[in-house]
């Protein structure tokens, strides 16, 4: 079994090729064609056709995260309609032949159904939102990514490679600045209070957030220990529902026969400044939650302990 650890750097590639996971943009028709050549592996998401064919747009969306109206649902059907035969474009790319489909592509699917661990990846920041899937067994992992569920980006790399392609899915898109907040580095917060001041917020009732901080019954700390009251926690705790510009959360599990599977949850949100991970914990105090900066390099060092945790002890090196 191969010890997944995130945290370490890979080790120097031996030439340019090993450096470089090979990545395809399928279509949606594309992609179902290739899943019929793998041997009908099932894909991440579940797809409903109709008597002709065709792909039930709202039962996609739904495993995209995100919900359609009708009249997006008649120009996402109408979209995929336009398409070309899928045999006839893979064919003319290459990734179809009267041998079979393209072995690293079959493969990259069938590792997509047959995984060890595997992560479900929601991202939305500014009007953007992706939906990855990495999966990982032994030495390689897959992944499959769409932003609007007709052109998806499939990708295939070894096992030392994660780390990188796990940095691609947090980068900011370029077109949403980067500036200064008012939430601190670090700031731990009692969850009851959080959550109540972005109640508030959203209901229009600014005017209760100093009177929440005030009643709450665990203090506002900082990275240092100090804690904040008043205007000053007022300020920090809301900005970090008024700043929001984007979320980011994986679900991560192992896939195995157990009749118990374990989930863990890494859950970012995209302030002004960049992204500050969601901890949850416990103290004596109840429940908090950490808002800690971070960089999109800092993804894997996060998710790593979640890995460990999902996986059942008796794999575990």
């Amino acid at each position: 079994m191969v010890t997944i650890d995130l945290t370490t750097p890979p080790p120097p590639p031996a030439s340019f090729i090993d450096a470089m996971a090979r990545r395809v943009a399928l279509t949606l028709p594309e992609l179902r064609l290739v899943a019929e050549l793998a041997g009908g592996a099932p894909l991440p998401f579940d797809l409903s056709s109709g008597a002709d064919g065709t792909v039930d747009a709202g039962s996609l969306s739904g495993r995209l995260g995100k919900s359609r109206g009708s009249v997006e649902d008649s120009a996402y059907t109408d979209a995929l309609r336009t398409l070309h035969d899928p045999e006839d474009t893979l064919r003319r790319r290459g990734l179809v032949t009267d041998a079979g489909a393209d072995p690293g592509v079959v493969g990259a699917v069938g590792l997509l159904a047959t995984p060890r661990l595997a992560l479900d990846i929601d991202v939305a920041a500014g009007a953007t939102q992706v939906k990855a899937w990495h999966r990982q067994a032994g030495g390689a992992v897959a992944s499959l990514s769409t932003c609007d569920g007709i052109v998806f980006e499939l990708a295939w790399f070894p096992v030392d490679l994660w780390t990188t392609e796990l940095a691609r899915v947090t980068a900011p898109p370029e077109d949403l600045p980067i500036g200064t907040t008012h939430v601190p580095a670090h700031l731990d917060v009692p969850y009851a209070l959080a959550d109540s001041v972005g109640e508030a917020l959203r209901s229009g009732r600014a005017d209760l957030v100093p009177v929440l901080v005030a009643r709450s019954a665990g203090g506002v700390v900082l990275a240092d220990g100090r804690e904040i009251s008043g205007a000053e926690a007022a300020d920090a705790v809301s900005a970090v529902h008024t700043e929001s510009r984007g979320r980011m959360r994986i679900l991560a599990a192992e896939v195995s026969e157990r009749a118990t599977t374990s989930v863990g949850v890494v859950s970012w949100v995209l302030l002004r400044d960049g992204w500050h991970s969601l901890t949850p914990r416990h103290d004596d105090d109840g429940a908090r939650i950490a808002v800690s900066r971070v960089d999109p390099d800092d993804l894997a060092t996060e998710l790593a302990p979640v890995l460990a945790q999902v996986t059942a002890p008796e794999d575990t090196p």
